[in-house]
This record gives C-alpha cells, sequence and structure tokens, in this order.
C-alpha cells in the first residue's frame, strides 16, 4: 500500500512530486495517483485502499472476461441440450410406460370418409387389440362401422390399413352424425383396457379427433 506521507501538496492543494520520489514512487504510480487526484478522489489510507480494491475488482473482471468466452458459453449450451435430449429419449424408450392413442380423421368426399389408426407410443407391447368404429345417426342407429382385431402391436409402432377405412354413402352432408370408438387390449402388466369415446361430426366437412387411453407409467402407476 503506498504510504500517503510521502505525497506533497502546494498551497492550491495540487499535488507535488519531486525528483527523488518519482524513483522510489515509479511513474506509472504517479501517473494513477494523478488520475485519482483528477477525479476528486482524496489520497487518504481509506482513499488509496479503495482504489487498490478498486484494481483488484478490475483485474478480476479481466480474468474473468478471458475465461468465460462465447464460444466456452455456447459450448455449455450444446451440453445442456444434449443432456436433455438423453434424459428424454430414457423418458421416451427406455421407461416403462403404457400410452395408446387413437387417431381418426373425418372427410365429406362424395359421402362420409372415414379413416383411422391405432398408435403404440408406449415403451412396451400390447396385445389382443380390437378397435371398432361405428358411423351412428344423432339419435344412435348404427348406419355403418369398420373393425379390426391383432395379436400384438409392438411398441413404438402404429396400426392402420384398409379395414381401418371406409366411406359412407347415401347419407346427407348436411345432417350431423356420431362417430363411436371402441377400443380394447392387454397391456403389458396383462390388465384389460376398454375405452370408449363419441364424437359429433357433419357440422365441419374436415375434422380429426385424438382419442388417449389412460396412460401407466413404472414406477408411478
Amino acid at each position: 500500500m503506498t504510504d500517503d506521507s510521502s505525497i506533497l501538496y502546494n498551497e492550491h492543494g495540487d499535488m507535488v512530486v519531486h525528483e527523488d520520489d518519482i524513483e522510489s514512487l515509479g511513474l506509472l504510480d504517479v501517473a494513477r495517483l494523478q488520475k485519482i487526484e483528477s477525479l476528486g478522489y482524496t489520497l487518504d489510507e481509506d482513499g488509496i485502499e479503495t482504489y487498490e480494491d478498486m484494481q483488484r475488482v478490475t483485474k478480476a473482471l479481466r480474468t474473468i472476461r478471458r475465461e468465460v468466452s462465447p464460444s466456452r458459453v455456447a459450448l455449455a449450451g450444446i451440453v445442456v441440450l444434449l443432456l436433455f435430449g438423453v434424459l428424454v429419449s430414457g423418458w421416451y424408450w427406455a421407461l416403462p410406460r403404457d400410452a395408446v392413442n387413437v387417431e381418426t380423421q373425418y372427410l365429406q368426399r362424395g359421402g362420409h370418409l372415414l379413416m383411422s389408426e391405432v398408435h403404440n407410443v408406449g415403451s412396451r407391447d400390447i396385445t389382443d387389440v380390437s378397435l371398432l368404429i361405428e358411423f351412428q345417426s344423432i339419435e344412435g342407429e348404427i348406419l355403418d362401422f369398420m373393425s379390426i382385431e391383432v395379436d400384438k402391436i409392438e411398441s413404438h409402432s402404429s396400426l392402420a390399413g384398409d379395414k381401418l377405412e371406409m366411406i359412407v354413402i347415401g347419407h346427407s352432408v348436411w345432417d350431423e352424425y356420431v362417430i363411436k370408438v371402441d377400443l380394447r387390449y392387454t397391456n403389458y402388466n396383462g390388465e384389460i383396457i376398454s375405452e370408449t369415446w363419441s364424437h359429433s361430426v357433419g357440422v365441419w366437412t374436415v375434422e380429426q379427433f385424438v382419442d388417449k387411453a389412460d396412460r401407466t407409467t413404472w414406477p408411478i402407476s
């Protein structure tokens, strides 16, 4: 720490430095002290300590700037994204989970066109799968239907095809109708799952529905 007893002032309060003092004090120190005086700081013991603290803070900030570069920040962000991706993929592919969706599309194309798919988005197979789609009048009369039965749908796979497509003709496109979806399957734990959904159609020429069966996730469920 610089000793303020070696610093002299003239009658106007300006700092005076003798040649003998320059060698002991150092030209850089003199310049710094003059700069401090020009900024209105008092060069007493407390003022010099504050200045030295500021110098240490400035040095620390310069070190941080050198170490925390934009490239390192970008690299850290990529690492975080990769870790997040690993966690999500582990949940989707590895964690024991039952999740089944039925997607149904309704279109008016020279009649009433229906197309359905069964998606096993879970991480475990389902067995003894049966799906029944009924096209009913608003009063509940069955006008047409389509159905399919399969022994198994593997995890992360879907079931579709001609048996899950039908066109119903001979009925006005100006009336309202009901699409009834019945799904039944056996999950990985041997439990029989039965779900039923109903949707009103006819107001719009194109509609899409995604029905989701109850989820079970180990060890939560």
